[in-house]
């Protein structure tokens, strides 16, 4: 899959998208259904006191949103301080064109991660990274 703007810009690979995402930090899981198959890709990074997270149904169905690092259910949140969804290469550009020092004051300090659910009655913790 590639990503490119109507205006002749230079195409980016999904794959190359995942690859910034992972070098700022993000923590891929793969949640399964009650018959063991991949639901979604899900990436989340903790950082500077909000929670970025990327979920992947197909390439015309990727979700991405920031929310404050107090967040208990990342993959529902109650609060969301930014979101988009679409097509995959719009989407990731967009997570990647977030300002990386955006910052939410905690009550509790800072966070150091997050759970993010892998299966039917399992959960991952995926701790803040740097």
């Amino acid at each position: 899959m590639t990503s490119q703007a109507d205006t002749g810009a230079t195409v980016i690979s999904t794959a190359d998208q995942l690859r910034q995402l992972v070098t700022r930090g993000f923590r891929f899981v793969h949640p399964t259904d009650d018959d063991g198959e991949i639901a979604a890709v899900v990436g989340v990074r903790v950082h500077n006191g909000v929670i970025d997270v990327v979920k992947l149904h197909d390439e015309n169905d990727v979700h991405a949103m920031r929310m404050p690092g107090d967040e208990t259910d990342v993959l529902a949140p109650r609060r969301v301080l930014w979101q988009t969804s679409g097509y995959v290469g719009t989407v990731l550009g967009a997570m990647l064109a977030l300002p990386d020092d955006h910052a939410v004051p905690s009550r509790k300090g800072e966070n150091s991660g997050c759970w993010v659910p892998v299966r039917p009655g399992a959960a991952k913790w995926l701790a803040t990274v740097g």
